[in-house]
Formats: C-alpha cells, sequence, structure tokens
C-alpha cells in the first residue's frame, strides 16, 4: 500500500471513529410508552396522547367505512433531534410547533382562526370557497396561495411552500397528490371531522388542531364554551310547548335529498325540540326519495330548511311546480343555510358551523320556537325570499 493509501485509510479510520463517538454523545432520549390522554367527550374519529417529550394523535375514521388508522407524532422542535421514531410506526411526524400549514377544507379554517394561528395557513385549494374576512384578507395579500382543487393540488407549489404540515381529507384512500407529498417529505394527516355524527363532535376536533401549536389548554377552553353555550340553547328549547313539524331538502335530478335519521341535521333538529318527520331512519347521511314519497309524508309538514340551493321563492317554482304544494310553501315557513353567502360565493354555513354549532342550534330554535329566542340575530339560516 502506498503512503498516499496508507494516509487515506488512517483519515477515514479517523473521521468513522469520531462520528462514532459523536453518535455515542447523542443518546436518544428513552420514550415513554405512556402518556396522558387528551378528554375527548364527543369526537369519536380521533385521540390525542402526550408523553414528556412528543404527543402522539390516531385518527381513527379517515374517512366512512373504513377500518384504516392513522398514527402521527408531533415532537417539539427543540428535541426532535434527540429523539429516535421508527418511521414505520407513524405516517406522519411533525415538529411543532408548527409555523406554516396547508389545509384543504373551509371547516378547517374556524379551527385556526379560534387558535390565532390563521397566519400559519400558506395554500388552499379552491380559495374562493373560504368565507371568513379574516382569511380573504391573507388571500388577497397573497399570503395565502390557490392551490387547485383537493382531489388535484398543485403539488409543485405546495412543495415550494414547504410547509410544516398538510391537514387533508378524503373520501378515500386514492388522492394521488397526498401520496406524492408524502414521498416528497411533506408530512400529510388526515383530518376526519366532517364525518363525526353529532354537531358536538364536530366541533370538538378543534382538539386535534392544538397540539400542531402546543395550544392544547386554549382550545379545550374554547370548545368548553362552545359545549356549555349549546347545551344551554338545548335547555332553552325544552321549555317550548308545541313541537313544529320539519321537512328537509329538494329535489335534485328526480331524487328528494332528505337528512337521515342519524344525520348531523337530525341531531340539531332534535336538540332544537322539533318533530322531524323522518327521524325514525337510521341512515346518518342523506337519503334519496321520489317526489311522491316527501309529498305523501311532508306536504303538511309547518317548516321546510335547505331546499336545494335556491334562496328564493321564485326560483323553488320554477325549479319545480309541485313545490308550491307543500304547506310550508304557502304559508313562506322555508329557510336556507345557503343565502348567506361569503364575499366570492361561498357559503357560511360549510365553514363556520361545524365549528360553532352552539349558533346554529339558536338559529334553528329562533325560526322553530320564535318566542323563545326574539333577539336573535341569525347566522346560517334566513327565510327565503
Amino acid at each position: 500500500m502506498s503512503r498516499k493509501r496508507l494516509s487515506i485509510a488512517f483519515f477515514t479510520a479517523f473521521f468513522i471513529l469520531f462520528l462514532s463517538g459523536c453518535a455515542k454523545k447523542k443518546k436518544p432520549i428513552p420514550i415513554e410508552q405512556s402518556g396522558t390522554k387528551t378528554k375527548i367527550y364527543h369526537a369519536t374519529g380521533f385521540s390525542v396522547e402526550s408523553n414528556a417529550n412528543f404527543t402522539v394523535i390516531e385518527v381513527t375514521s379517515p374517512w366512512p367505512g373504513t377500518e384504516t388508522t392513522f398514527k402521527y407524532a408531533l415532537v417539539p422542535k427543540e428535541k426532535i433531534a434527540t429523539i429516535t421514531l421508527s418511521r414505520d410506526e407513524y405516517d406522519a411526524i411533525v415538529a411543532t410547533p408548527v409555523k406554516s400549514m396547508v389545509v384543504t377544507s373551509t371547516t378547517h379554517i374556524p379551527s385556526l382562526e379560534a387558535l390565532g394561528e390563521l397566519k400559519t395557513i400558506k395554500g388552499f385549494p379552491n380559495t374562493n370557497l373560504i368565507s371568513s374576512s379574516a382569511t380573504r384578507e391573507l388571500i388577497d395579500s397573497g399570503q395565502i396561495m390557490e392551490l387547485g382543487t383537493n382531489e388535484n393540488i398543485n403539488t409543485e407549489v405546495v412543495l415550494e411552500l414547504n410547509p410544516g404540515v398538510v391537514v387533508g381529507f378524503g373520501i378515500n384512500d386514492t388522492n394521488k397528490a397526498y401520496e406524492t407529498l408524502k414521498r416528497s417529505g411533506v408530512p400529510v394527516v388526515y383530518n376526519g371531522e366532517w364525518i363525526e355524527e353529532t354537531p358536538l363532535g364536530k366541533s370538538e376536533w378543534i382538539k386535534f388542531f392544538a397540539p400542531f401549536f402546543q395550544k392544547e389548554k386554549i382550545a379545550d377552553s374554547i370548545f368548553k364554551n362552545i359545549e356549555e353555550s349549546y347545551n344551554n340553547a338545548k335547555l332553552l328549547a325544552l321549555r317550548a310547548t308545541q313541537k313544529p313539524t320539519v321537512l328537509t331538502g329538494g329535489l335534485y335530478k328526480d331524487v328528494w335529498y332528505i337528512s337521515g335519521g342519524k344525520s348531523w341535521m337530525a341531531k340539531f333538529l332534535e336538540d332544537a325540540n322539533s318533530n322531524y318527520i323522518w327521524s325514525d331512519t337510521e341512515e346518518q347521511g342523506s337519503i334519496g326519495m321520489s317526489l311522491e314519497a316527501v309529498l305523501e309524508k311532508g306536504q303538511q309538514a309547518e317548516f321546510w330548511l335547505n331546499p336545494s340551493l335556491h334562496t328564493t321563492y321564485d326560483a323553488l317554482e320554477k325549479a319545480n311546480s309541485h313545490y308550491k304544494r307543500f304547506k310550508a310553501f304557502s304559508n313562506k315557513k322555508i329557510y336556507s343555510n345557503a343565502v348567506n353567502k361569503g364575499a366570492t360565493g361561498g357559503l357560511l354555513f360549510y365553514e363556520l358551523a361545524p365549528q360553532r354549532p352552539d349558533l346554529v342550534l339558536k338559529d334553528l330554535i329562533s325560526i322553530l320556537h320564535p318566542e323563545l329566542l326574539q333577539e336573535h340575530e341569525p347566522n346560517f339560516y334566513l327565510p327565503l325570499q
């Protein structure tokens, strides 16, 4: 071996020993196997558990009908260099507090706004759907980028943004954009709030967002106030002496979609102390029916909510003249959540209502039992014009 080769071998061996020494000095912090679980009272699709070193979020219901679960590790930035986690064990590892985030549903916006973290949003698919005035200012000033659609997110723009995490949602596991981002090293986490069945269950998902910003106590306080407001409204509704009958939905291509008896909407109507005509059905989503079937059971309903996206009686009549046969049409007792829109056409209901079910319930009580909330200013439900 030449002298030059001997020198190279010596320095290579020295370099390896040096690195080994460094590695020994950075022993991983022992990982605790048990921790403190965040109390979740109404939501059923996720859990949060924290130990002294990091937080684990487990999403057990990312979309309907799946047994797939996702497990995410949220590690404080000051500890991430000293903690060793198996990437096979976690679907994403996120450094906290997150300073930049991409969200994909308008229902994610109110949680971030309530936590004071709107400015962490750097991108959103289809920004025209956002109604929040504070968020629209960030869009108009170029601080939130347009990303296309949820199913076809512009991954090149997302990679340029280099967010700390992408919060996605899905109806199944076939979102190719999310897979592209994960392969590129961008953490993607699923949020399944939209399939929660109860009003307070959806609202409690603010506790899902809180650990990304280390704001668990703030989220708990916000949710407690919403829960108290909702329960107080529910008690108020019980003072009503009458339970008016209610019809929901409208025709879409000759099929009338009504809310199922176990749906989010049906729960609101139950808590508003009303008689929802299809409360005895077992469906958690909507039910498709014929016009004749709806007429037979719902023609005499006192109130009619959400007649598709129609916002005036003229538009409703032009869409189908048979709508005039309903008592609620004749008595002008039709109310819609599609009237109140944001500056670019997004529906406020689909953005804010999951986070503020107490406001939805008060709207419904003021409609169904006006004597109980005479001074109430509606947030979502307005009468057809």
